[in-house]
């Protein structure tokens, strides 16, 4: 009975793994509009408002794409807007940065998909990319 025990759960942790690697990404669900004016930490994600002038976003989208395991969803530079998929090393965790562009304002809105708290992960790479524009 306990190799059966093992099994089952082996099997269930694999079959999550799967889901959370393989589970389609809706568009419509995380390609929306940042709102907001002012900078805020969530405990699942982070919103950061910074005035970088009209090319931004093409210096951004430069260091997101060059960022390990992060790819577009949806969204190009030209429609001055952009959805980054970043997932984690191991599991596979998908995080998605929204970044849009407003004349001169970009405002950046990362979260994660699975879990309650994301323990600073976005917080930390929405803040490394801007310090990367050398604002």
């Amino acid at each position: 009975m306990n190799n059966m025990m093992l099994w089952l759960i082996v099997g269930l942790v694999v079959a999550l793994g799967a889901y959370i690697r393989l589970a389609p990404s809706d568009p419509a669900q995380w390609h929306v509009p940042p709102v907001g004016e002012v900078d805020r930490d969530e405990v699942g994600g982070v919103f950061r408002v910074v005035e970088t002038g009209p090319d931004g976003l093409a210096r951004l989208d430069a260091i997101a794409r060059a960022t390990p395991r992060t790819s577009v969803l949806v969204g190009s530079v030209d429609k001055g807007m952009v959805t980054y998929v970043t997932r984690t090393k191991i599991i596979g965790f998908p995080d998605y940065t929204t970044v849009h562009q407003d004349g001169d304002t970009l405002r950046l809105y990362g979260r994660l998909r699975f879990g309650r708290r994301d323990f600073g992960v976005n917080r930390n790479r929405v803040d490394g990319w801007l310090s990367g524009l050398k604002l």
